[in-house]
């Protein structure tokens, strides 16, 4: 089982202006702090069963949906990196660089 979670720079980046840009877009923060509520749930479960995520292609690599988002993680030892919070609505060509990298 995962014991520790880390969150790159960049994820948590990409996380933080996707929570923000819900805040404004609604002047609220109700679907933020939902949104971040499906994202720490996907979490434990990855935690818990971390083959559960859509293999990749790279091996050490899986991507697990939460609504329109993608967790692309890979798991070292006892330890959940997760690499990118990724909106699915982009340009998927730019996930392919977050994946090979």
């Amino acid at each position: 089982m995962v014991e520790k979670v880390v969150w790159s720079k960049e994820a948590a980046r990409e996380r933080n202006e996707i929570l923000a840009y819900w805040n404004e877009r609604n002047k609220s923060n109700v679907y933020s702090m939902k949104l971040l509520d499906l994202i720490r749930n996907a979490i434990e479960t990855i935690k818990l069963f971390p083959e559960i995520g859509i293999p990749t292609s790279r091996p050490d690599t899986r991507l697990k949906i939460v609504r329109d988002y993608f967790i692309v993680y890979k798991i070292e030892k006892e330890r959940l990196l997760i690499l990118s919070f990724w909106d699915a609505r982009q340009d998927p060509n730019q996930l392919k660089n977050i994946i090979l990298l």
